[in-house]
C-alpha cells in the first residue's frame, strides 16, 4: 500500500498568532520583529498584506519599513507561539498518532492507516483538517499530501495560504519537476550555486542528473539530493513523543554593538560555548567538531568548521576552537555583529575517537575541567543562569548578560 503523508504548515505563524490578539490589524500590513534596542531589529514573520509589499523574513526593520512605510510592528511572544503549537498538534493527533513536528509551525502526519476513517480521499481529509484548525484556533494551515515527507512538504509550500496540494506519483512531472531545485528540503544557497554551475536549475533536472556526478560535486548531500528529486525519500514519520537523534547543538547571539577587539570576540565565543557545552552535558553528548558562523555589520556571513582532537563537552575547549576559526577567518580585522557556535559530529562516548590503549594527552585535564563545569551547571540551576561565569563574560559592555541567546538543535 502506498504511503499517505501530510505536511501541515501554519501560515505566517507568528504574525497569525499576534493577529488573534490584534484583530483590528488583520487588513493592514503587520510584521513581528525582534527588539531593535538589542540589535535584534529583524523581521521574524509577516502577514499576507505585508508580503504584498515585498517584506521578507530576516531583513532589517529599516529595510522593511522603507518598502512599506505603514508597516505595523509587533513584538514577539514566544510562550504564546509554543502554546498554540501544542494546540494545533493536538488537533493533528486526533487523526493519527504518527505526528512529527518540524519546527514550531510545521508537522508531518503519517495518514496511511487512518485517512479512510475521516473522508473519501486524502485530499478531502486534508480539507477537513484545515477547517478544524481554522474553526478551533483562528489559524490557517496549508497541507501537502504525498507519498513521502519531502514531496509532502513541497506540497504545503506550493499554494498558500489555507490550501491543499496533492502530489502523488502521477503529479510529480507536472508539479514537482518544474520547481527550482532550491525548493527541495535541505538544498541551501551553496548547494544551489554548485548545481547551477552544473546546469541544474530545476528538480526535474536534478532527478535526471547522474547520481555519481552529484555525489562528486556535493558529497553525501549529492546522493541525498538525487534520491529526494527522484521521489525515493522514505524516512518514517516518528510517533509523537519519540526522542529524535540530535545531530548538532548550536547557539547564536547578536551583540549590542559590533565586536572589534580580540578580547571581545573571546568573551562572546566563551558565552556561546558555555551554553552549547551545558546543553551537551544535559543531553549526555560530546562534540567531535565545532562550527562558527560570523556575520558582519553588512549582514554578510561566513561559516567555518574544524575537527577537535577528542570529543568534548567542555565549554573552554569549544570556545578555544571557535576562537581559532574566527582568527583564521577574519584575523580580527572585520567588525562582528553576530556569532554562532555549533557543536557537530556528536557522540555519546567521550573516548569514541581515541583508539590508543594509552591515555590521550590532556585527558586528565579535560576530565577535571568537565567536573568543574558540571558543578557550575548545578550552581546555575539552583541560583540562576548568571550566578557564575568567567570574568570576561560577566564584565563587558557588549550585552552578554542581558541578551537572550538564540538556541537551536538540529535533529535527524
Amino acid at each position: 500500500m502506498d504511503r499517505v503523508i501530510f505536511h501541515c504548515d501554519c501560515n505566517s505563524f507568528y504574525a497569525s498568532v499576534e493577529l488573534l490578539r490584534h484583530p483590528e490589524l488583520r487588513a493592514v500590513p503587520v510584521a513581528v520583529c525582534g527588539d531593535p534596542t538589542n540589535r535584534h531589529g529583524v523581521i521574524l514573520a509577516k502577514n499576507e498584506a505585508a508580503k504584498r509589499f515585498g517584506v521578507q523574513t530576516a531583513e532589517t526593520v529599516y529595510a522593511a519599513c522603507r518598502k512599506c512605510p505603514d508597516l505595523h510592528l509587533l513584538p514577539p511572544h514566544h510562550d504564546e507561539y509554543r502554546r498554540m503549537s501544542r494546540v494545533v498538534n493536538a488537533i493533528y493527533a486526533r487523526y493519527t498518532d504518527l505526528v512529527e513536528p518540524f519546527g514550531i509551525d510545521e508537522s508531518w502526519l503519517d495518514m496511511t492507516g487512518s485517512w479512510h476513517l475521516f473522508g473519501k480521499s486524502p485530499a478531502e481529509v486534508a480539507d477537513r483538517l484545515r477547517r478544524e484548525v481554522k474553526e478551533e484556533t483562528g489559524l490557517t494551515i496549508s497541507v501537502g499530501v504525498s507519498f513521502n515527507k519531502v514531496f509532502a512538504k513541497l506540497g504545503s509550500d506550493y499554494r498558500k495560504p489555507d490550501a491543499t496540494t496533492v502530489i502523488f506519483a502521477g503529479d510529480v512531472e507536472r508539479i514537482v519537476y518544474p520547481l527550482p531545485v532550491e525548493a527541495l528540503l535541505y538544498v541551501g544557497k551553496s548547494a544551489c550555486c554548485t548545481l547551477r554551475a552544473m546546469g541544474i536549475r530545476t528538480i526535474g533536472e536534478a532527478a535526471k542528473a547522474d547520481e555519481e556526478a552529484l555525489a562528486a560535486a556535493l558529497g553525501k548531500a549529492g546522493r541525498q539530493l538525487s534520491r529526494y528529486a527522484r521521489g525515493l525519500e522514505d524516512s518514517p514519520v516518528r510517533p509523537a513523543g519519540q526522542p529524535r537523534e540530535i545531530k548538532t547543538v548550536g547557539n547564536g547571539m547578536t551583540f549590542r554593538r559590533d565586536l572589534t577587539a580580540p578580547e571581545e570576540v573571546r568573551a562572546g565565543l566563551q558565552a556561546l560555548a558555555d551554553e552549547v557545552a551545558c546543553r551537551l552535558r544535559e543531553k549526555g553528548l560530546y562534540a567531535s567538531a565545532v562550527q562558527v558562523v560570523i556575520k558582519d555589520p553588512a549582514f554578510h556571513s561566513i561559516s567555518r568548521q574544524m575537527p577537535l582532537n577528542a570529543p568534548t563537552c567542555v565549554g573552554r575547549e569549544l570556545a578555544e576552537a571557535a576562537l581559532e576559526l574566527v582568527k583564521k577567518s577574519t584575523g580580527f580585522r572585520t567588525p562582528i555583529r553576530m556569532l554562532t557556535v555549533t557543536a557537530m559530529q556528536l557522540t555519546d562516548t567521550p573516548d569514541s575517537a581515541q583508539l590508543s590503549l594509552f591515555e590521550a594527552p590532556g585527558k586528565a585535564e579535560r576530565e577535571k575541567r568537565e567536573r568543574l563545569e558540571r558543578s557550575m551547571d548545578a550552581i546555575r540551576q539552583k541560583y540562576g543562569k548568571h550566578a557564575i561565569a568567567s570574568a570576561d563574560v560577566l564584565k563587558n559592555d557588549i550585552g552578554l548578560r542581558g541578551l537572550k541567546i538564540q538556541e537551536g538543535d538540529e535533529e535527524a
